[in-house]
């Protein structure tokens, strides 16, 4: 499923967001020089609007924002420099190829002759001129514990811990879908007396209604407002919600409802490859919003005053369609990541995830399978705010049939962060785990490309890991020597180091305060990835 952190809207209700720390603790590189000192930096204003839209890419020190220096890096390390294309593959929901921030950033395969209905590469694709869908025309999928429990009982484990979690899911799905009925009539009172669709927190305070009705619509919605921040948008933030919460319901946890006849092969098979088709960003060009914004977070294009900019300009995006609504399938995951490797990505952008995985084994041969290639896999870490080093919590596809010990060292996992450096610097949504998450990066109120022309600002481990993605194809870039090992310990090794005491995970006691931890829980580095530094010992590397 794909790693957006939906929106918390009952959490909203309850929550006061924390002020900003007065200082900070960082490790820092000055100029063209790795510095591991700390340092303290004073927070010097709140955050603007346009450092809101490309934050990830400031600067600690300078911006007093934990971003990944990318700004830092083109004009001190990246000037006059010229470096080599990069393929990076999107496997993910599809991706608007379309997208006006996003031209001439397209992979196209140039063996391919487009539209003659001929496979001319023989590759057993017809006509996969930008990449494959793997998806065709389905869009929503049932969970993979909701897929192993239509199965029925087969005594084993599996079923057991599925059958539990499908249980708790959706009761707690039900209950989901009472607080978002509940926000929306609050939502609907103030719509109607206000007598518009969209308001903001201003309008509330025109309200001046006796109707008792009408002042705990206000004061909820003031709540809602003052947790959220400025980008919060009740009418399209509270769509969302609902959606998400009401496909659940009727797809993701829906025992009768079956997503994959449409496909028409049988996705227990690993044999049967070929199916699908070629367009990439899938029957409903809308749906494909989760793999266009990770699209953009890696190659929109810099500086053209449309939308954010992408952490890397000398890219081309291959987008392989394999992650629905829903749980992705073990054997379209595992066919993604080979087709991406035999078109030339070196790296690979994965901001899926799912806790069940009854064919993993194929996914572990693709894994072994980009290994060989020297293909570089960035996955995310996952959104519930659990420690995944737990047996109970594994994220997968993951690099470790154990969970502990790695079969091969081409896969990075990222956590995520948001941009006020401090204990609470890691998202609480956020996974976590010294020995299974690697490193983190910026992953919360992320702006970038959406489908049909559009920009928005999205949340998620999902964010974060086309982030690190990002800076891996600078360093790919302009360092083509490197092996994916090492580009992936680059990113680990140079990070900036998180604050040593931290709170990781959800608040269970919104009431209580919660406890902070050293960071080296959080991960196998505690750190954030940043791109200066990085580059930085990318030609130290080179010149071994």
């Amino acid at each position: 499923m794909s790693h957006i952190k939906p929106l918390k809207l009952s959490a909203f209700a309850l929550l006061v967001l924390a002020g900003c720390s007065a200082t900070l603790q960082a490790q820092v590189s000055t100029s063209k020089e790795f510095i591991k000192a700390p340092l303290t930096v004073v927070k010097k204003a709140p955050v603007s609007e346009n450092e809101l839209k490309r934050w990830s890419h400031l600067d600690l020190i300078k911006d007093s924002i934990p971003g990944m220096s990318v700004d830092k890096a083109y004009a001190e390390l990246l000037q006059g420099k010229k470096g080599q294309k990069v393929i990076v593959g999107i496997v993910d929901s599809g991706v608007d190829i379309e997208h006006e921030d996003l031209q001439g950033m397209i992979w196209t395969n140039t063996k391919e002759i487009p539209g003659n209905g001929i496979d001319d590469d023989k590759n057993g694709f017809i006509d996969d001129v930008h990449g494959w869908n793997f998806l065709g025309n389905a869009v929503h999928e049932n969970l993979e514990m909701t897929r192993i429990v239509k199965k029925g009982d087969d005594g084993s484990a599996q079923y057991k811990e599925a059958l539990a979690q499908y249980t708790e899911k959706y009761e707690k799905a039900l209950k989901d879908k009472e607080q978002v009925d509940m926000l929306l009539g609050f939502h609907n009172t103030i719509q109607k007396e206000l007598n518009k669709t969209t308001y903001k927190i201003e309008d509330l305070s025109t309200i001046t209604s006796a109707n008792p009705d009408v002042l705990k619509s206000k004061r909820v919605m003031t709540q809602i407002f003052t947790n959220a921040g400025p980008t919060f948008d009740p009418e399209a933030d509270f769509g969302e919600y609902k959606e998400q919460v009401y496909d659940q319901l009727n797809y993701n946890l829906n025992k009768d409802y079956d997503g994959r006849k449409i496909v028409g092969d049988n996705p227990e098979d690993i044999k049967n490859k070929y199916y699908g088709n070629n367009i990439v960003f899938g029957p409903d060009k809308e749906k494909a919003l989760h793999g266009t914004h990770v699209a953009g977070i890696v190659a929109q294009v810099r500086g053209n005053n449309l939308g954010g900019d992408g952490v890397a300009a000398n890219v081309e995006i291959l987008t392989v369609r394999a992650v629905p609504d829903g749980d992705e399938y073990d054997k379209d995951i595992a066919l993604a990541i080979r087709y991406a490797v035999d078109n030339g990505a070196k790296i690979i952008n994965g901001s899926f995830g799912k806790s069940f995985s009854p064919h993993k084994n194929w996914v572990y041969d693709a894994i072994k399978y980009a290994a060989k290639k020297d293909v570089l896999i960035v996955h995310a870490a996952g959104n519930d705010g659990y420690n995944i080093d737990e047996n109970k919590n594994i994220n997968y596809p993951n690099d470790s049939q154990d969970n502990i010990k790695e079969f091969a060292d081409n896969v990075i996992t990222i956590g995520a962060i948001n941009k006020e450096y401090g204990e609470t610097v890691v998202a609480p949504f956020s996974n976590f785990g010294k020995i299974n998450v690697d490193v983190f990066a910026p992953g919360e109120e992320i702006y970038a490309t959406v489908p049909n022309n559009k920009y928005k600002y999205l949340q998620g481990t999902s964010m974060a890991a086309p982030n690190a993605a990002g800076v891996a194809a600078l360093i790919r870039s302009y360092y083509p020597k490197l092996k994916a090992s090492q580009v992936k310990h680059i990113l680990m090794d140079s990070g900036v180091a998180l604050p040593s005491k931290i709170i990781l995970g959800e608040n269970p006691n919104p009431d209580e305060k919660p406890v902070a931890v050293s960071s080296v829980e959080s991960s196998k580095t505690a750190k954030m990835v940043n791109a200066y530094n990085a580059l930085l010992m990318a030609e130290k590397m080179s010149k071994k």
